[in-house]
């Protein structure tokens, strides 16, 4: 069977497959200080055995952690001699333009630690001056004096020809074994000296975190004989080997999260709807992603801790565009200063936990705030609940400062929550000159199924699905995807001056590298399959659009194609087109996928009773706008394909809860999705 595992901020998910597409879903408590204990309790609790797992993916929040906590290595720096502040000035484009006492994110690796040395490229990757040796080895010699345990090293125009670079790494290599070594080349070769920089760091910052956690994860799978394959989910929406991923570890940043986006992508072409909004609330967090015609869309642009007041910190890799709200089912209600109420992004976790989970937690949150209004039930957890404690919580924190009944003062959290989650599926879609009425809403995670009914209807989604096993639908995600590398290479050349000649010749050395790579980690040649891309702008522009690049030889008519191509998007993100202004390319990406085999979905079987028949209760439920209805609960297990209930309804499931709103109708099609179709026409 194929196996996903999932580290989630809360629970550590597993989906298994087996030969006949039987799915199995285990759930287990997240355990921050030895993640990979988690993992080992939740194989244990799907009951399965090591001899069976014949491939094993797994996603892991340990790199993200290891950044956003500062628990990863003393780092230094060896870069081209008067770049040594690059970390230092970063960039003008701060969020918070006219903030006075605005400070500039704190470099990873202290000024003391950032060497020059002499060398230079110029932007065509032509030496100006050699590489000294002697400024290497002096660097080194002072980095180990320090002690570091890390040396980033990148030097100007290194992504235009990487050789000084290359020597340098393979000095300190003979100089010192042990220290773990990143060259900016090999994580990036786009241009932007800070972004390249940074990128280069933040790798060797986590590097041997990252060595260490895959290498006691692997040590515990041999333990119960688990001798198949082995992959970890990289954040660009692919997998690569435990080996290669504790080389670029910066590659698994988001490695958890995109995988649900992908899964919501190839659930989307399973059931015939390839334009997908994916939609996961998760303990701590809700993300959003937007996919078009089956296609996930992947940035470099991406950052970690950038908020409205913060720069953040760029990271120079294919990320899955994700927007991410501090908004889940563990996120606190709270009353600001000004006495108005806010939902998180400070979240309970999985320890304490909502209030509901009886584990010492005070703070009332939105999964308590579900309870209070009948949406969730306290007999569908897997632990008893103290419904008066959960009451109590939001009287004392919230109602009695407002003076309201505890009831209007869950709804008001929940009001909160989804207010925050619609303004993140809107910078996904309508910011984006995307119509949501073209869209489905795949809505997994814990939470996401209780709140996609009405944020669907609000953004004017005429569609929500919700897949089987939704709650740990990150996992399924990753059972679904093939091995990734992505390679791009800043190549800047005027449209109109391109010589084909050499641009097909680009392609070719890009797609050979990523042969090598395939055949190093035991992929045929026939297995790898390549789709291409170029990052194209208007002369004179900064930001550029991603267009596709049909395979084969480029011609002069295929060029013109996708130069049409560029003018359509451009319009599509900026609302405007300049078709007689001249264009330019200012990047190749090449995506290689190494594909395997996947593991076909099976159909669920017909049932004899009736929709009467999955009926467990009927309870009140507090709703926006009619108060207390008596709603009819359903027992998602026993609801068969073509099944159809009408709204108020709640499907009930061991992890999850589906609403559907008065006037909002449910189907179940053959494979168990469920399909709220939520009255927006």
């Amino acid at each position: 069977m194929r196996v996903a595992t999932d580290i989630g901020g809360t629970f550590t998910d597993l989906v298994s497959v087996d030969e006949g597409g039987k799915i199995c879903i285990a759930k287990s408590d997240t355990t921050p200080s030895n993640f990979e204990e988690g993992v080992m309790n939740v194989i244990a609790k799907a009951e399965l055995k090591g001899d069976d797992i014949e491939t094993f993916i797994h996603g892991t929040t340990v790199i993200i952690n290891a950044l956003t906590e500062r628990n990863g290595v003393k780092t230094g720096l060896i870069t081209t001699k008067g770049f040594r502040d690059v970390l230092e000035i970063a960039r003008g484009n701060r969020p918070d333009l006219f903030n006075v006492r605005y400070q500039k994110p704190k470099p990873f690796v202290p000024r003391a630690l950032r060497l020059e040395v002499e060398e230079r490229l110029n932007q065509k990757g032509e030496i100006i001056t050699p590489l000294n040796v002697n400024d290497v080895e002096t660097a080194v010699a002072q980095l180990r004096r320090e002690g570091v345990e890390a040396i980033a090293i990148c030097y100007l125009h290194a992504y235009a020809n990487p050789e000084h670079e290359r020597l340098t790494a393979e000095l300190i290599h003979k100089m010192w074994p042990e220290v773990a070594v990143t060259a900016s080349h090999e994580v990036t070769k786009e241009w932007r000296e800070y972004e390249r920089t940074n990128t280069a760091v933040l790798n060797s910052y986590v590097k041997p975190v990252a060595e260490r956690y895959v290498n006691n994860l692997n040590n515990r799978l041999l333990e119960i004989n688990v001798i198949g394959q082995k992959y970890i989910m990289q954040s660009n929406a692919g997998t690569t080997t435990f080996e290669q991923s504790k080389q670029s570890p910066i590659h698994m940043v988001e490695s958890g999260p995109v995988a649900g986006v992908f899964g919501a992508a190839m659930l989307g072409k399973m059931i015939g709807q390839e334009n997908v909004i994916a939609f996961d609330i998760g303990g701590t967090t809700a993300k959003c992603s937007l996919i078009d015609g089956g296609e996930v869309t992947v940035t470099t642009d991406y950052r970690i801790e950038w908020d409205e007041r913060h720069a953040g910190y760029p990271i120079k890799i294919p990320v899955v565009d994700i927007v991410e709200v501090g908004n889940g089912g563990g996120s606190i209600a709270w009353i600001d200063q000004a006495g108005a109420l806010k939902v998180g992004p400070k979240s309970a976790g999985a320890q304490p936990g909502p209030v509901a989970y009886g584990r010492g937690g005070t703070e009332p949150t939105t999964t308590d705030a579900n309870l209070v209004t009948g949406r969730l039930s306290a007999k569908n957890f897997s632990m008893a609940v103290n419904l008066e404690a959960v009451r109590s919580a939001i009287d004392e924190k919230i109602a009695k400062k407002f003076g309201v009944p505890v009831e209007e003062a869950a709804l008001g959290i929940i009001r909160i929550a989804n207010s925050n989650m619609l303004n993140a599926l809107k910078l996904i879609s309508v910011r984006r000159g995307y119509d949501p009425r073209d869209f489905a809403m795949v809505a997994f995670g814990g939470g996401g199924a209780m709140h996609a009914a009405f944020l669907a209807r609000e953004l004017g989604v005429t569609k929500v699905v919700v897949p089987v096993a939704a709650s740990v639908f990150s996992a399924w995600g990753m059972l679904m995807t093939d091995l990734r590398h992505d390679y791009l290479q800043t190549y800047i050349r005027r449209t109109s001056e391109l010589a084909l000649g050499e641009f097909n010749g680009a392609w070719e050395a890009l797609e050979q590298q990523a042969i090598v790579q395939y055949q190093s980690e035991a992929i045929e040649e026939g297995q790898v399959v390549f789709h291409r891309y170029v990052d194209m702008r208007y002369l004179g522009q900064e930001h550029t659009v991603k267009v596709p690049v049909p395979g084969g030889r480029v011609t002069e008519q295929v060029l013109a194609d996708v130069n049409a191509a560029f003018h359509a998007i451009h319009e599509q993100n900026y609302t405007f087109k300049l078709e007689n202004n001249p264009t330019e390319i200012v990047n190749l990406h090449l995506v290689a996928f190494g594909t395997v085999t996947k593991p076909e979905i099976a159909e669920i079987e017909q049932v004899s009773h009736t929709v009467a028949d999955a009926v467990l209760e009927t309870r009140p439920v507090y709703f926006e706008d009619a108060g207390f209805v008596d709603t009819r609960v359903y027992d998602r297990s026993r609801l068969g394909p073509g099944f159809e209930l009408d709204g108020p309804a709640i499907v009930e499931e061991p992890s999850s809860s589906t609403l559907v709103y008065p006037e909002q109708r449910l189907t179940v099609d053959k494979y168990g999705n469920l399909i709220i179709y939520t009255g927006v026409q």
